[in-house]
């Protein structure tokens, strides 16, 4: 096909003040071939009307409205009714540059890939800040490449990888790539059973079908961190528990894909460097900080981790991070606290 069409799917859930912004930056693509799927996962604001108005004025737009079942649900949904060739995700508070879709599709034609990547901007209310992801302009990923670099990242860092810790997971989010659509077999998860990362897991079946893939070092997409509604920002009581269970799934693919030793060692790197986001979690709780703590030594105390922490590489880590997890390994939870407690204030400027 000379000129594809691009499903793109947007699940919509409390982001009245962004969504236009949102749909505007895709209805105005230099590339027009697309099909836009708003999915209105029951919000309780105008979303749903605002919707509704643009597939009025677009026939490339068209609503779905659901009961709220949680973004999961709501990618499902879309996927189920997709018509595109490629497919691309974006959530209602972000945008996109208009650049993008024919950035991509050009990229994905020229090099026969399943999947084209791009990085991004991180949105704050004073300032814009590009995350980085590889340092190259441009990568080809063949199969092995593939497999090697980015089907295990999915999984966890390895190696050298370790020494940009907070790095981990900038490659998982489904928003900044295109994705062909036959590759896509599996459906996301809902988050309720693993708290985040679905993304990550979504794109841990697609990868292992990916033959080809193209990296573009051009931040095309804006990731709005300024939203008080996104589920990032709220102290979530179950993510341990949550995140438990997305380790058991990991382990479960691995053994069933009969993967190399590199994937064991990357999902126990994963555990051991949760301690980050588990422990600015327990931060956001209102709780005193002796009970903060105490949530911290519960943690370093479960036989998981402290078998990551024996496992973990600390020579590749940077000093900071390599004191945060010494005193993971042990158990001093008062030197992770004050730490965290720095990380908190930093991230908060």
């Amino acid at each position: 096909m000379n000129n594809p069409l691009i499903s793109i799917i947007v699940p919509v859930y409390k982001v009245e003040p962004y969504l236009s912004q949102c749909i505007d930056s895709l209805t105005c693509q230099t590339y027009s071939h697309l099909e836009i799927i708003l999915v209105d996962d029951g919000s309780p604001d105008n979303c749903g009307k605002i919707c509704d108005e643009y597939a009025a004025a677009d026939d490339r737009i068209k609503v779905i409205h659901q009961a709220n079942r949680g973004v999961s649900a709501a990618r499902n949904a879309a996927l189920a009714i997709a018509n595109g060739e490629y497919v691309m995700f974006v959530d209602g508070d972000d945008w996109t540059d208009a650049v993008t879709c024919e950035t991509a599709v050009k990229s994905a034609a020229e090099h026969g890939a399943d999947v084209v990547m791009w990085t991004y901007m991180r949105e704050y209310a004073g300032h814009s800040s590009a995350k980085s992801i590889f340092p190259e302009e441009f990568i080809l990923f063949d199969k092995m490449s593939v497999a090697a670099l980015l089907h295990r990242r999915f999984i966890g860092l390895l190696r050298k990888e370790l020494s940009h810790p907070e790095n981990a997971d900038a490659l998982c989010p489904i928003w900044g790539k295109l994705y062909r659509r036959k590759i896509i077999q599996s459906p996301f998860i809902d988050l309720a059973q693993i708290g985040t990362y679905e993304d990550g897991l979504f794109n841990l079946n697609v990868f292992a079908d990916v033959d080809s893939a193209v990296f573009i070092n051009k931040p095309m997409y804006h990731y709005r961190k300024t939203n008080s509604t996104s589920l990032t920002s709220t102290y979530k009581s179950q993510l341990f528990t949550q995140w438990q269970h997305l380790f058991d799934l990991m382990e479960t693919y691995i053994a069933a894909h009969d993967l190399p030793a590199d994937y064991t060692e990357a999902l126990y790197n994963r555990i051991a460097l949760s301690l980050i986001g588990l422990g600015l979690n327990i931060m956001s709780a209102d709780v005193s900080a002796r009970r903060k703590m105490q949530l911290i030594r519960e943690i370093l105390s479960a036989e998981r981790y402290r078998e990551a922490y024996k496992r973990l590489k600390y020579q590749y880590l940077p000093l900071h991070w390599k004191v945060f997890f010494i005193c993971a390994r042990f158990r001093f939870s008062g030197g992770v606290y004050s730490l965290l407690l720095a990380i908190q204030r930093i991230i908060s400027k």
